[in-house]
């Protein structure tokens, strides 16, 4: 049975059990009344179906439309900025009561039912329409930053806690020091952290001293090697920001790829790596730089400035790495498990696309591969990725196994798509994704999705079972 199959069962269950409803649809004076009606009646039962578990995506399917408050959130631009931002905040990954979903329009209903089939494509937006902002953001979201103001404000600060908060998404300008300590690089202890972080900048400048600035003679020549295949691979990493051209940046991410891969030689330098870092990069470097990221000038800032930056880059880089480093070792067998439990769960929920993508005779590793390898980072416009990795990093431990279920809800975004095309058709398509115009809403319904699915499988491992 797949999903769609509940919730249809769940829906001509509650229809035949509620005469309430029915008396209200027999009521409605139009078709479009009645509409409604059943399109509320799903809702709940989708709700119910649901009830008792955590499912932060539940938000998408029950907030209000509703414009933000301009005075809490000013408007800003998709780029990454240090203002408040609807897309970077994001919802909540719990309800705040009954309200919410009392005051929601019909119009909301309609439209997020909708996306959440299955067969709903992105593709066919025309770029006018994709370049809306994202609808539907919550009228809370002041009182959301009052939660992380809250959680940042104790001391120690509940880990477990500030993980739940994150998941839904950080404030941009808060995003800096919930990452070091989601990563547990900063210590929860506020009377530590300031020490600790000098402390472990100072490691790194050393470690950079000992590794990158000597002489070729004095490296071996696998070293030599490593070093000019990164001094190739920086000029290529995320081609499409202009920012990343930068010859400081370029020389920040050699410095920070190199240092890593020699004190790590169980896996050493391997594509992809460098993507891993961009992220990192841009979030602590907001908090010297302001405005768009197409602005910023990293020769601006002292050398004592970039090296610190440099220094957080380098550690949460290791921090995230540390639980997913066979990822990286020989063969990559980490990223090959993956890619057969993405096989297996795209199998169990949509099997016809599964069919279909089997019978073309296209391999799961022929384009998923880069997926795990680079996190997304090359799939997705630059500016979502820093809230796709709120989500990453609140998964702590649990990321390897929780990118299956994004990832699946990822492709499947395209199940009807796929259905029509061939082999070489699939490859291209996959290769070159329609995201371009993509905003926080279509990523917000992927991770919703992927939360759902990973509540009704990730428990039951017999229905992954061949």
């Amino acid at each position: 049975m797949s999903v769609g199959d509940v919730f249809v069962g769940e829906e001509e269950e509650a229809m035949k059990n509620s005469r309430e409803d029915e008396r209200i649809s027999s009521s409605s004076s139009s078709g479009s009344g009645s509409s409604e009606w059943r399109l509320n009646q799903t809702l709940r039962n989708v709700q119910g179906l649901l009830k008792g578990r955590s499912f932060p995506g539940k938000v998408l399917l029950t907030r209000k439309a509703e414009p933000l408050n301009q005075e809490v959130l000013p408007e800003t631009s998709p780029n990454i900025d240090r203002s408040y931002s609807d897309n970077d905040l994001g919802p909540s990954g719990r309800m705040d009561g009954s309200s919410e979903r009392d005051g929601q329009s019909s119009d909301t209903i309609n439209t997020n039912l909708h996306k959440l089939k299955l067969s709903t494509s992105t593709s066919d937006k025309s770029p006018a329409e994709a370049q809306r902002p994202a609808s539907g953001s919550r009228a809370t979201d002041s009182t959301r930053i009052t939660k992380f103001t809250k959680e940042l404000s104790v001391t120690p600060i509940i880990l477990e806690k500030l993980h739940e908060l994150s998941w839904s998404g950080i404030p941009p300008y808060m995003r800096p020091n919930v990452w070091r300590l989601l990563l547990g690089y900063a210590p929860p202890n506020s009377d530590r952290r300031e020490a600790v972080l000098k402390r472990k900048r100072v490691e790194y400048m050393d470690c950079v001293s000992q590794y990158y600035d000597i002489p070729d003679s004095e490296r071996s020549d696998d070293e030599i090697s490593m070093l000019r295949q990164i001094a190739l691979d920086c000029p290529r990493t995320v081609p499409d920001v202009t920012f990343f051209q930068q010859s400081e940046v370029q020389k920040s991410l050699e410095r920070i790829l190199y240092t890593w891969a020699i004190r790590h030689p169980a896996s050493g330098y391997v594509q992809g790596i460098n993507d891993l870092v961009t992220p990192f990069l841009i979030v602590f470097l907001s908090e010297h730089l302001e405005g768009s990221i197409d602005n910023w000038l990293v020769s601006s800032l002292s050398p004592q400035t970039i090296f610190n930056v440099e220094a957080d880059c380098y550690w949460c880089l290791s921090k995230l790495l540390d639980g997913i480093q066979d990822h990286y070792t020989f063969a990559q067998p980490g990223i090959q498990r993956l890619v057969f439990k993405l096989k297996e769960l795209v199998r169990r929920i949509d099997e016809p696309v599964s069919r279909h993508m089997e019978e073309q005779g296209l391999e799961f590793l022929q384009f998923a591969f880069r997926w795990f390898n680079c996190l997304l980072i090359r799939e997705l416009p630059f500016h979502l990725v820093t809230r796709l990795w709120d989500t990453y990093l609140a998964e702590g431990d649990a990321l390897p196994d929780f990118l299956v279920y994004i990832f699946a809800s990822f492709l499947l975004t395209w199940s009807d798509k796929l259905q029509k095309l061939d082999f070489q058709e699939m490859v291209m398509f996959l290769q070159h994704l329609p995201t371009q115009n993509w905003t926080n809403q279509e990523l917000e319904m992927v991770l919703s999705r992927a939360y759902m699915w990973h509540a009704m499988f990730n428990n039951s491992p017999s229905h992954l079972a061949s």
